[in-house]
């Protein structure tokens, strides 16, 4: 999968791996605590899918700057397993849900062949991973057995907050990286800079 890759892409694609899994460590207290403050409401079930999409950044940043593929898919479950390895008590399971969710992330990318980054082409990204996540937790968290009116509506936030929070949030902060100028020999920043130089035409 990674045989075409550069020796910088690799480095690059482990430090967002890295970065992202321990974040996510911080995203699961996040979501925790979200749910506590919303248990007394009836709406437990929403506090980790007001932010779902803050999982999905990791694969999303990853595919935008690289250009590559197996990107988006190469992080979800690179990023699982440094959230294994930061104390996260999942184990395997997480380890599914990496593969899940980056698995999903990357389908849209593949559909266009990896030729199109725009922002609709990462949103989609995003709710593509959304929802093969949400079909995966049906059956291995149990979800199966909840009303029908609260999956739908569970599924409708999911998708609103990783389209935020996963598709556009992970093309800002990747926007604004390659801006800095760090990300001058990867794909993003090679387009960032052409992008400049037309326009001072």
């Amino acid at each position: 999968m990674i045989k075409n890759w550069k020796l910088k892409e690799i480095v690059m694609l482990s430090i967002i791996s890295v970065v992202a899994g321990v974040l996510y460590m911080a995203f699961s207290l996040l979501g925790y605590g979200i749910r506590n403050v919303l248990t007394p409401f009836g709406l437990a079930p929403f506090g980790f899918e007001v932010i779902f999409g803050l999982w999905l950044i990791g694969s999303i940043i990853a595919a935008y700057v690289i250009r590559k593929p197996g990107a988006a898919l190469l992080v979800g479950l690179i990023s699982a397993a440094v959230e294994i390895l930061s104390g996260s008590p999942g184990g395997a399971k997480i380890m599914l849900a990496g593969l899940v969710q980056g698995a999903g992330v990357e389908l849209p990318f593949a559909l266009t062949k990896w030729k199109n980054y725009q922002k609709r082409t990462l949103v989609l990204a995003a709710m593509s991973g959304a929802v093969f996540s949400f079909i995966w937790q049906l059956f291995a968290g149990g979800n199966l057995a909840l009303a029908p009116w609260l999956l739908v509506s569970m599924l409708v936030v999911r998708l609103i907050a990783s389209s935020l929070l996963g598709g556009l949030l992970g093309k800002w902060v990747s926007d604004k990286l390659a801006q800095t100028g760090v990300l001058g020999g990867y794909a993003l920043g090679k387009e960032q800079k052409k992008k400049r130089e037309d326009e001072a035409i």
